[in-house]
């Protein structure tokens, strides 16, 4: 089988964890490398909570840290869900820093597309500094970038604020850097994260599932274990999801454009699925999931974790 190399732009975070892990073992992704943004947590903690997750693996794929802030916007990070590390829960190994490159995650990722025979995706489950920063001093790798499929975004309603999914709005400019770069786009966002949950009885089949599922098990139950009763929801998972089963999406080519100047909608994913606007569309964005082949498919890739 002819694997997709993929890069992963990441700021683990707990649902980073579980899409990483799944990435890591599907047969049909070559993750080439890994980058670090600030996002959930710091720069040095989601990289170190990145290296712990690869040790724990025993994976040998470099790591490039890159943005510690955003591009204008104040940094607001999401400790408050994923606790002051960012991955709460688990007494991990001390990390091997062995795969950690001194380059920067910009310089890393034009390496490894440009070096690349085939062209590279890019899934970014983070904010999107990194890639805009990429896109803006290197503009010679767009011609050999598959697709961007991201996690972030919404058709509807947010997390961070009234309008604002957490990734965009952590980063607006870069967002919008990413969705005007004439590059293939996919949105995961919100409307399909809402409906990709982990249930009280899923997490228990998934502490069964050897040492990747005792690990996840205990992560969830410290990631806001009350609210386990009513689904947690795997934001970063969807993206990894359609690289490998589309067909479970709804999916409208649209045109996306990023809000920066809105007094209550800075940040916000303004998708305009009626054609209000009049313009080309620049993203595919998944409308909806169906919900039990997700979770079908969630619990028999993480059973391949260990």
């Amino acid at each position: 089988m002819k694997k997709r190399p993929i890069i992963i732009d990441t700021d683990p975070g707990i649902d980073d964890a579980i899409a990483i892990a799944i990435a890591l073992k599907a047969k049909e992704l070559d993750v080439r490398l890994f980058t670090t943004v600030v996002g959930n947590v710091s720069l040095d903690k989601v990289t170190n909570n990145l290296l712990k997750l690869l040790t724990f693996w025993n994976v040998d794929i470099p790591v490039a840290m890159g943005a510690s802030e955003p591009l204008i916007e104040k940094l607001v990070d999401a400790s408050n869900v994923h606790g002051e590390s960012g991955m709460d829960g688990y007494d991990f190994p001390s990390p091997n820093k062995s795969n950690l490159l001194k380059e920067h995650a910009v310089e890393a990722m034009r390496k490894t597309i440009m070096e690349s025979k085939e062209k590279i995706t890019i899934v970014p489950i983070g904010p999107l500094t990194n890639i805009a920063l990429l896109l803006k001093t290197y503009p010679e790798v767009k011609n050999k970038i598959e697709e961007i499929v991201l996690m972030g975004g919404s058709a509807g309603r947010g997390n961070r604020g009234v309008m604002s999914e957490f990734n965009i709005a952590t980063d607006p400019e870069a967002a919008q850097i990413v969705f005007s770069s004439g590059l293939k786009i996919v949105m995961a966002g919100l409307d399909v994260g809402w409906k990709a949950l982990v249930y009280p009885h899923d997490s228990v089949l998934i502490k069964d599932m050897g040492k990747t599922g005792e690990m996840i098990y205990s992560l969830l139950q410290k990631y806001r274990g009350r609210g386990l009763q009513n689904g947690l929801k795997m934001y970063d998972s969807t993206a990894i999801a359609y690289l490998l089963e589309p067909e479970m999406y709804e999916v409208k080519e649209t045109y996306v454009e990023v809000e920066l100047n809105g007094k209550l909608t800075r940040g916000t994913t303004v998708v305009d699925l009626q054609n209000y606007l009049k313009k080309e569309p620049n993203v595919k964005v998944l409308t909806d999931i169906n919900e039990e082949m997700f979770k079908n498919w969630l619990l028999n890739a993480l059973k391949k974790c260990d």
